[in-house]
């Protein structure tokens, strides 16, 4: 499991222009599983991504496709971790093996 945050280094207004590209973006590894829940920091400084994949290189390749990241918007911090407590009905989200094919 990763935690994915990421710290705005460019405008809001820059942000914005590449938003849709990165929506269309989270969506696709919606689709396919590895993302959880993702979100904005308030204040509006960055955002966070909760995200499942195999191991830290396919969660490195899957953030470089993010425009954020192709467009250089953004800074990221990957934190790996491993869940050991979770509120009841999340056993699914957290199950061991959680490795996905794109």
């Amino acid at each position: 499991m990763f935690m994915i945050s990421l710290h705005y280094k460019k405008s809001l207004e820059e942000v914005e222009r590449h938003l849709e590209a990165h929506i269309d973006y989270l969506d696709r590894y919606y689709r396919s599983g590895h993302f959880l829940c993702s979100g904005r920091k308030q204040p509006r400084t960055g955002g966070v991504i909760l995200m499942r994949a195999a191991d830290r290189e396919e969660a490195e390749r899957i953030i470089a496709e993010d425009p954020f990241y192709t467009h250089e918007v953004a800074d990221y911090e990957v934190i790996e971790f491993l869940p050991s407590k979770f509120a009841p009905g999340l056993e699914a989200m957290f199950q061991a093996g959680m490795g996905h094919e794109s």
